[in-house]
């Protein structure tokens, strides 16, 4: 089987790659070979490797910076999707895409499900909700997995920040008011993994035909950007790790007092029972994800487990 991966760079593509490899042969344009602004380039890469599954993990995710470049960012988000959906829909391949949390306004308290009605409040949002819209427009067997808050040993995001500033600064102040369920990249390929458990094209074909749709896909639970730096840097100073930063010294502040580019949602939690459900699957609580990542990007074991 051959798998068509876009994004095999960034940080959630980079473990699909490496888990996916057990299932088939994996091909995994570099920019050069498909700049995902150039729709004819996507079509050629398409066309030559005839997969047998495209999965994209490729997106633009600078969400600032997607106010000042909303073209690119609809390029990339929107327009992309579509042409992988329409060559999906070509040659009689299923597509799975990954989308985000901030398809929602954050608006309330409780977990939004697949069919809460999207209202993104900023250039990101609104180029990955139009994303899913071509997808389901163009291509009749997807999956279109939402997650959010995504971290992991490879690229950029929040722990790995975290990790650093606990090692450069005496204080940090942290949003508290953004609630969420930050989500392993190792648990989003585990997940993927069984949801696809299937010996040969056909039959992953199949099984997503017979299951395509929306669904959310993270870790369980939520917690605040406050106390989700203060959890890694509690954990890692019981790891007796070198650092400056004790979680006493991390302070909540509220979004308003930390103005950004964009509008980022006040509630991003997701209801995963859909998912579960579906394909009797049982995700990870995120505390427990985070003490797995860092035991493993540390080489050290925590001395107390706890998901609470």
């Amino acid at each position: 089987m051959k798998l068509l991966l876009t994004g095999a760079s960034g940080q959630l593509g980079h473990v699909l790659a490496a888990r996916l490899c057990n299932i088939g042969d994996i091909i995994a344009p570099t920019h050069s070979q498909m700049d995902l602004t150039d729709a004819d380039a996507i079509r050629r890469v398409v066309v030559a490797t005839q997969p047998d599954l495209i999965i994209n993990a490729a997106a633009y995710t600078a969400v600032d910076q997607a106010e000042a470049q909303p073209q690119l960012a609809y390029a990339i988000n929107a327009i992309a999707p579509a042409i992988l959906a329409q060559q999906a829909q070509f040659l009689s391949i299923p597509l799975i895409h990954f989308s985000t949390d901030y398809v929602f306004d954050g608006n309330g308290s409780t977990p939004y499900r697949e069919d809460h009605l999207p209202q993104p409040r900023n250039i990101y949002g609104m180029s990955k909700l139009a994303g899913e819209h071509a997808i389901a427009a163009y291509c009749e067997n997807y999956w279109i997995l939402r997650t959010s808050w995504v971290y992991g040993a490879h690229g950029s995001n929040f722990l790995k920040t975290i990790l650093r500033l606990a090692q450069e600064r005496d204080t940090l102040n942290v949003v508290d008011d953004q609630i969420g369920a930050p989500t392993w990249t190792h648990s989003i390929a585990d997940a993927l993994m069984h949801m696809l458990s299937a010996a040969d094209a056909q039959e992953i074909a199949q099984r997503i035909n017979t299951s395509h749709g929306l669904y959310h896909l993270t870790a369980t639970g939520s917690t605040s950007w406050h106390h989700y730096a203060r959890t890694i840097v509690h954990m890692l100073s019981t790891l007796h790790m070198p650092l400056r930063l004790q979680e006493s010294d991390i302070s909540a502040l509220p979004s308003s007092a930390y103005p950004t580019a964009a509008t980022r949602p006040l509630n991003s939690r997701l209801c995963v029972d859909k998912l579960q459900e579906a394909f009797a699957l049982t995700l990870p609580h995120w505390q427990s994800a985070l003490t797995d990542c860092i035991e493993e990007l540390t080489g050290r074991r925590l001395p107390q487990r706890s998901d609470d």
